[in-house]
């Protein structure tokens, strides 16, 4: 637990914005508590921090003693003013990455900022790549990020806004120009939005609803990407042109945003078809919204008049035509000669007008050619190397939002279609009992279904509710394709896929809603893309056999033939982790990756890997950029895919200068590995990397043997994990619409991995995200006295390896055993809590000591000081809140009618501490 920090000059401005921020809170805590407030929380500051520093069992006595004797009311204070602290910090942590951003746009002499899209432009010019090879890096350049309402993101929306407008005054102050005076009205700002947030509750009073989690999802769409997307692309095109000046590049739309929000209906019975089509029309709503707005400002701009100008002969030609359909008399715009201002009044009336008459536009691309018929127009009169870009971003806004916005995923459990078909086949006498059919029969009679034109369906009422939710489901996609257009729904996604048949009870379903055809002549018409999802460790490793046994299929090529050849496969890595372990895992996914790619190319099909990683280390989580080369790399020309969870949604989309950061980071990682010009050669070492990976096999095998033998076959780890964690007490958190567990059951089987992990992080253990990685590690080092060399080498030169490692190192960082030895002892039975604890112990000392050896620093993360002086800082003011989150849970599990202010206090600290430990919250 004692704290080693090293001095690192370049956050001394952080530091200042920090203290800063605190001393208000300070004010703010005199105001609403006096003195008497203050002062506590201060002595209890000075005693953590100082027992970080020394580990001294007087100052640890101290401490409980200072935190016991506190009033109920007192307590309740104490834990906001350290809750309060972290959105402070956090505030001024993402304030700092803007501010390192403008450092090096405006010292010329650092160079390119390390992952910025320029450094990567500079990178092709340093290997000398033709403007030929570049243009065919951006041809088959592909990022999708898929934003999720995974309930870990406790923080409220009316939190995150005044955490934005603090982030906003605190940029405001770094300004070199202003005065004295304005410094101080900024300062009086600051104080009213730091007291306003002490004013707001913290804890959401009833649990969100789909619809509130879709409202949270829209904001950032609004907020920032709306315009960060297209700003994305159009830095791709300036560094180019600044860099290669005499060649005419062409950008495609390689990076966009979906959803899972009010789609994902995998054991959330309060997503149903009708809160999904809901969904669809909340996102048109909005994305029409903005092309309204955009429209509006443009009209303000392009006052150019035809005594002034030359315009195109057809836009003149089609005004004409169209003021007679669209306008009455009233709407036209009045001054004749203002041409674009005419042709933008028709726009708006077409937009307004969509989905309510005729008079509005049928699809996005009707929008799109107006809006490139006044581009073609301008370029009449703009001087040539001098783009229109605010029409040339609503241009690109249109590709990428058409009139759905985000593309939305719909997800299910692989249960839930097969008992649907099993109740429609025996209803239409075709099978009696399908569920206890072998693999092979299930697949004949599947087949037989897809290769006959004629529908098996019943009338909906011949059927349970459930089955026709199913068929509703189905139904409403084709209806949303009609109304939307295809892209609104594109994907189908079937969780717990083990075998061919899962995917081809969701073909025969498509079938009967007429998205799937088979047209009497033999042509076949397929609009969904059906992807598995691999997420256990049997499930990984069968995967590639899943997948070819479908690619072996007739009718399923037919299917892939009307998908361009172009099949998605996602891979879990929440389950596979709880399963089985995090560095298991990570290489059995690894692994299934770069299996099924060789077998789709044997078959001349194309994947997308879609990679549901979490925001926690537990879950996969980790920075965006490390994730992306952590893959093998000849999977990444096949596109990439990744969920952007919720809990990671406010730290890097909630500003716009982050969301621009972030997925700048995330453009040039995807760039360089493109080109195969990645610090680390990505194609190099071939030799080195089949011993490599056979070596990977070997530790993942003592790993996997290791977890499972806590996990599983400890007769007393469950007990421990339910009571040594804060699991029964998350539940009463209202920080999401989806149960904690599958079908309401409490078996580990039935737990979702995120109150897994959720859980182990509030109690600092965090032991999804490291156990048994020490152990597969040690004792392979141990076998040959030449597998430390092995090791270190492969750290150094293969990427996943050293992400893997890298992320191991942040997940011992932001555990502590210290911390979690206090809850150990909220196991009843004292003999279980000990001997599991210490087993942990003994586990994460020797991960500890085998990572540090393997990378060659002294420290965790001294590779990346500015996180790790982040967890260093903000360690002593977590301590308090798992201190008293243990004593609290004490209190309330041994009263029979528990004080709901006990619990509320509970969940105050569960609050904090999430706040405090930012991406393993």
């Amino acid at each position: 637990m004692t704290t080693r920090l090293k001095v690192n000059e370049s956050s001394l401005p952080l530091r200042k914005d920090v203290k800063h921020l605190g001393n208000i809170l300070g004010e703010v805590l005199v105001h609403h508590g006096g003195q008497e407030l203050l002062e506590k929380v201060e002595s209890i500051r000075k005693l953590a921090k100082e027992l970080r520093e020394t580990n001294n069992e007087h100052t640890y006595n101290q401490l409980k003693s200072e935190m016991q004797n506190l009033e109920k009311p007192v307590r309740r204070q104490v834990i906001r003013a350290f809750s309060k602290y972290f959105h402070l910090v956090n505030v001024a942590e993402l304030n700092h990455r803007i501010r390192r951003r403008r450092d090096y746009q405006l010292k010329e002499e650092h160079g390119a900022q390390p992952f910025s899209i320029e450094s990567a432009i500079l990178a092709f010019k340093e290997k000398n790549l033709s403007e030929e090879a570049i243009q065919s890096v951006l041809d088959t350049l592909s990022l999708e990020l898929i934003i999720t309402a995974h309930p870990t993101e406790s923080t409220k929306r009316s939190i995150l806004e005044i955490q934005k407008r603090i982030a906003n005054i605190i940029k405001a102050l770094d300004n070199p120009m202003i005065t004295k005076k304005e410094r101080k009205q900024l300062d009086e700002e600051l104080f009213e939005e730091i007291t306003i947030m002490w004013q707001t509750d913290e804890l959401r009073q009833i649990r969100p609803t789909v619809m509130d989690e879709v409202k949270n999802g829209l904001y950032y769409f609004d907020q920032t990407l709306f315009d960060v997307l297209p700003e994305i692309h159009q830095e791709v095109q300036d560094a180019l042109c600044d860099h290669y000046p005499n060649f005419e590049w062409k950008v495609p739309n390689f990076l966009s945003f979906g959803s899972w929000i009010g789609g994902d209906r995998d054991g959330n019975p309060n997503v149903t078809p009708e809160v999904t089509w809901q969904t669809l029309h909340k996102q048109n709503e909005l994305v029409i919204r903005k092309y309204m707005d955009a429209v509006n400002e443009l009209m303000k701009k392009f006052s150019h008049s035809t005594n002034r100008v030359k315009v195109s002969s057809k836009l003149i030609q089609t005004i004409a035509e169209e003021e007679q359909l669209y306008l009455s008399s009233d709407r036209k715009w009045q001054v004749d000669k203002e041409i674009y201002r005419r042709k933008f009044s028709i726009i708006l009336e077409r937009l307004y007008h969509y989905g309510k008459s005729e008079k509005g536009y049928t699809n996005a691309q009707e929008l799109l050619d107006d809006l490139t018929l006044i581009q073609k127009s301008f370029a009449l009169h703009q001087p040539k190397d001098h783009q229109q870009k605010d029409l040339q971003k609503l241009i690109r806004q249109v590709q990428l939002f058409g009139f759905h916005l985000a593309t939305l995923d719909i997800r299910n459990h692989s249960g839930e279609h097969e008992a649907a078909m099993d109740e429609i086949l025996r209803k239409v006498g075709i099978v009696d009992n399908y569920k206890e059919l072998s693999e092979t029969e299930k697949m004949q009679v599947l087949e037989t279904i897809l290769n006959d034109p004629r529908p098996i369906l019943l009338l909906n009422e011949d059927y349970s509710k459930e089955t026709q939710e199913m068929i509703k489901t189905f139904t409403m996609i084709r209806e949303a394709h009609q109304t939307f257009g295809k892209q609104a729904i594109n994907v189908y996604l079937i969780s717990m896929t083990q075998a061919p048949s899962d995917i081809l009870e969701v073909l025969v379903l498509a079938k009967e809603a007429g998205i799937y055809r088979l047209h009497a002549d033999g042509t076949v018409e397929s609009h969904l893309n059906v992807a598995p999802l691999l997420e256990t460790i049997d499930d990984l490793i069968a995967g590639p056999e899943i997948v070819e046994t479908l690619f072996k299929l007739p009718v399923y090529r037919e299917h892939l033939r009307q998908m361009n050849d172009q099949q998605e496969i996602m891979l879990g890595y929440s389950d596979g982790s709880k399963d089985g372990g995090t560095l298991t895992a990570n290489w059995k996914l690894y692994k299934a990756q770069r299996e099924i790619h060789k077998m789709a190319s044997s078959y001349q099909i194309g994947l997308k890997f879609f990679h549901g990683r979490g925001g926690s280390l537990g879950r996969g989580g980790g920075p965006l950029n490390r994730s992306i080369l952590s893959q093998p790399a000849e999977t990444l020309g096949d596109g990439v895919k990744i969920t952007e969870q919720g809990e990671v949604l406010s730290s890097r989309y909630l500003l716009e200068d982050i969301a621009f950061r972030s997925l700048e980071q995330a453009t040039s990682t995807l760039l360089k590995a493109f080109a195969h010009i990645s610090k680390d050669d990505l194609t190099g070492h071939k030799d080195e990397r089949s011993k490599w990976e056979n070596s990977m096999e070997e530790i993942s095998t003592i790993a996997l043997a290791k977890y499972q033998s806590l996990v599983f076959h400890d007769p007393d780890f469950m007990t421990y994990f339910k009571e040594a964690t804060p699991l029964n007490e998350v539940g009463n958190l209202n920080i999401g619409s989806r149960p904690m567990s599958r079908k309401n059951k409490t078996t580990f089987e039935d737990l979702r991995a995120i109150p897994w992990v959720f859980a182990w992080t509030q109690s600092r253990q965090l032991l999804p995200a490291w156990y048994a990685s020490g152990t597969g590690l040690t004792e392979f080092a141990q076998k040959d006295p030449g597998n430390m060399n092995k090791l270190k080498d492969m750290y150094q030169k293969w990427p996943f390896f050293r992400s893997t490692i890298d992320n191991l190192q942040m997940a011992l960082m932001k555990a502590d055993l210290t911390t979690a030895r206090e809850y150990s002892e909220l196991v009843e039975n004292e003999d279980i809590g000990t001997r599991i604890y210490e087993n942990i112990k003994e586990e994460f000392n020797k991960t500890k000591a085998i990572l540090l050896e393997i990378s060659g620093i002294e420290e965790l993360l001294d590779h990346t000081p500015s996180i790790q002086e982040s967890v260093y800082r903000r360690n002593p003011y977590v301590d308090p809140l798992n201190f008293f989150q243990v004593e609290l849970i004490k209190q309330l599990r041994e009263e029979e009618n528990p004080d709901p202010e006990l619990m509320n206090q509970v969940l105050l600290t569960i609050n904090g501490i999430a706040a405090g430990l930012r991406n393993t919250g």
